[in-house]
């Protein structure tokens, strides 16, 4: 994919790379995610990562670049964002920090420094008034959206609805809203958290809930019991929440499987199937609509 630094039109850039854009660097294609390209950026001995949202989502990249500025300054984990913009193509762009690769390998003391990051997250001060927090963090309905097109299946709306009703959902506090192994990436010992699409203010028993189940399913059951230990040290709420919130999650990786394609495995359907069958709040019908 060819691109052009120098004809990017870049609402906000950082002024010692302004005048570098137009020297000579060199662009390196990284996997591409499920809404924009993304390649790395080699320019002047330095590494850089550029995101372009080039595909049917459309977030509002301005204010990531806001909230990572924010987040940063706050000593939260993230790449340090450098500038965005739109391309030729009035595509939106980001261009951050190179921070390494996605995290594969796992051990338990890597699960807690994990864990330990995903709570930082969730203790970011918010502005008391929510004037400043407004213009970089978003605030959605719940159910609207981590649940999309719910409506078309009655059988998880009805599930998803018992399950609100035995808690009470909370919006105060930043969550990350998709945290899991690839957006985590590791460097020298370092982790950092990137894509924030997802980050807005909400209830961090459910940020903590589709981690938690995330790793389970995809990376084993003894990794996803360690992980969850490390939340449970410091978590202040019942054994039958965290249940409730599990089947929340649960409900929504079944959900994303029939609505399009979510991530599958040799061993990924068994760990799930094993969740449900050990969660008091689902049923195994919900996997055979």
């Amino acid at each position: 994919m060819t691109i052009e630094l120098s004809l990017i039109n870049w609402i906000q850039l950082d002024e010692s790379l302004r005048l570098m854009l137009k020297g000579g660097y060199e662009v390196i294609p990284l996997s591409p995610g499920l809404e924009a390209d993304v390649m790395k950026i080699v320019l002047d001995d330095q590494t850089y990562v550029l995101k372009i949202w080039n595909k049917d989502s459309k977030p509002n990249v301005g204010k990531q670049y806001r909230l990572l500025s924010k987040l940063l300054h706050n000593g939260i984990r993230v790449s340090t964002p450098y500038g965005w913009g739109r391309d030729e193509d009035h595509n939106q762009v980001l261009l951050t920090s190179y921070d390494g690769a996605p995290v594969t390998e796992l051990t338990s003391s890597k699960l807690a420094h994990l864990a330990q990051n995903l709570m930082e997250v969730h203790r970011y001060p918010l502005n008391e008034e929510g004037a400043e927090d407004g213009a970089y963090i978003s605030r959605y309905d719940f159910v609207g959206y981590f649940f999309p097109s719910i409506e078309l299946y009655e059988d998880i709306s009805t599930h998803l609805s018992h399950l609100l009703q035995r808690v009470n959902l909370r919006q105060d506090c930043l969550i990350h809203g998709d945290y899991n192994l690839g957006n985590i990436l590791e460097k020298e010992n370092h982790y950092t958290i990137i894509d924030w699409t997802n980050g807005q203010v909400g209830d961090p028993r459910y940020d903590i809930a589709w981690s938690v189940f995330l790793i389970m399913i995809y990376s084993g059951e003894n990794y996803g019991e360690s992980y969850c230990t490390e939340f449970r040290r410091t978590a202040s709420y019942s054994l039958e929440a965290e249940k409730v919130f599990e089947a929340m999650a649960c409900l929504r990786w079944i959900l994303l499987r029939r609505v399009g394609d979510v991530p599958m495995g040799p061993k990924v359907m068994q760990r799930v199937r094993a969740i449900v069958r050990n969660n008091p709040y689902l049923r195994e019908s919900l996997l055979h609509p």
